[in-house]
């Protein structure tokens, strides 16, 4: 038997709907084989606090093996997976096309989902996961004012704590009542699209709770570098969240219900020769992965598959074919880079910081370790310091470098950083630095 594959690994469909997913026993025996090997290999322990949990469990049973666990302690290993896919993509051996068959996000999503199906989710789970509810809510005029004072008043945030279990050192995200979705309905151009290699040289804008809700001035920094690359942009016209932070969660039904409002809004934009991208790499990937495994026999999820793009990485594309506008009238020195986990699971390679690069007198320092942010996982109280902790080598490079910018295509990731560190920098998106390096 081989100790491990050399082949490019493959991704098997997510069998949610099947009888076998959902049964209990099958699921424990899974846990239990899975488990036993990820304990004879080790590999991913410097990744999240899953396998250090998993670890302690079998080094303190009293047969030093799996099988000393009790089973119900098999979900304190599940609690502490925020589903960034790094193991699967960057450390374990016996992915498939192994014959082991180890996909441990997936199986770590399973074991969520019956969780969820079982006793469904604590009140502050559901708020903290329903963003699209939320950030309608805080962004009504006025009512955003409040929100944001509240958010940073200490004695608020520590009664907030006690009664939510939101961490109240965790920075949390402002919201604007003048969305994204307000902000560009008049930033139209007359760009005719020029079709570049893969890419149609028109886009469609899909904004992200986040996007839309807490950072706004994203839309307009899009919307000027890509103007001013002659590509033609517009918002996608309607959406909803892409179900990420319910994926997270184990709620799948409700990751169903956004795909079913979603899926037909993308799949029309493609079918009118629109290319697809997001600002935020979650988002990205729930179109380019998660989804199409959940639903691999549905068309329109395919076909909205195989047009979505990170934002970078269509502007790299068209740079290779000289189609990438250079004319950049000012340096950015130098940039603390993060490279977020949801980008880097990919496959892309770093295409923001290439892309970055091209500007002159710009030196990119690329962190790529986990922010620690991972979703939710950094505002609960339980799990706060363990996002800390996970954080602390990219802080600690941060503070080392002293760069005049700190960016991450994840704004989440960027601001956990920020907060975390020593600087006082004030995290920047990329997209944000190009526009900047453009001086427009």
């Amino acid at each position: 038997m081989r100790e491990g594959s050399l082949e490019a690994p493959t991704r098997h469909p997510l069998d949610w709907q099947s009888e076998s997913f959902w049964d209990k026993q099958d699921l424990e025996t899974e846990l239990e084989r899975v488990y036993d090997i990820c304990h004879g290999c080790r590999r991913c322990v410097s990744l999240c606090d899953s396998f250090p949990t998993l670890f302690d469990l079998v080094d303190e049973s009293e047969t030093l093996e799996v099988d000393g666990i009790d089973k119900g302690d098999y979900n304190k290993v599940v609690d502490q997976c925020f589903m960034c896919d790094m193991c699967y993509m960057s450390k374990c051996p016996y992915v498939p096309p192994h014959e082991w068959n180890i996909d441990f996000p997936h199986l770590m999503l399973r074991a969520k989902a019956h969780k969820f199906k079982e006793q469904g989710a604590s009140f502050r789970d559901k708020v903290l996961t329903s963003t699209d509810t939320v950030g309608k809510l805080a962004t009504i005029p006025l009512v955003d004012i409040t929100v944001n004072a509240l958010n940073s008043n200490t004695l608020f945030r520590k009664a907030f704590q006690s009664a939510m279990g939101v961490h109240k050192d965790a920075p949390v995200p402002q919201y604007h009542s003048k969305t994204l979705r307000k902000s560009v309905k008049k930033m139209g151009d007359n760009i005719s699209p020029k079709a570049v290699g893969e890419t149609t040289g028109k886009v469609a804008l899909y904004a992200t709770c986040y996007g839309n809700y807490n950072s706004p001035e994203l839309g307009e920094d899009f919307y000027r570098v890509f103007q001013h690359n002659n590509i033609h942009i517009e918002l996608v016209p309607k959406e909803q969240c892409c179900g990420m932070p319910k994926l997270e969660l184990g709620d799948l039904e409700a990751v169903a219900r956004a795909k079913e409002v979603n899926i037909p809004v993308l799949a029309k934009l493609v079918d009118q020769g629109f290319d697809l991208i997001a600002p935020v790499p979650s988002c990205v990937l729930m179109y380019k992965q998660e989804l199409p495994l959940m639903f691999p026999d549905d068309a329109d999820v395919q076909k909205v598959k195989e047009a979505f793009y990170d934002p970078f990485e269509y502007l790299h594309l068209r740079h290779k074919k000289g189609e990438f506008n250079t004319a950049f009238v000012r340096s950015l020195d130098n940039i603390s880079y993060h490279v977020a986990c949801h980008l880097r699971v990919q496959n892309i390679g770093m295409k923001t910081r290439d892309i970055l690069a091209l500007v002159p007198d710009t030196t990119i320092h690329p962190q790529q370790r986990c922010s620690g942010h991972d979703g939710t996982y950094a505002v609960k109280e339980e799990t706060y310091d363990k996002a800390v902790k996970i954080a602390r080598p990219v802080v600690r490079k941060v503070n080392a470098l002293k760069s005049e910018h700190l960016s991450s295509d994840c704004p989440m990731a960027a601001a956990h950083i920020a907060d975390l560190a020593d600087t006082g920098e004030k995290p920047e998106h990329p997209m944000t630095l190009l526009r900047m390096a453009y001086g427009i």
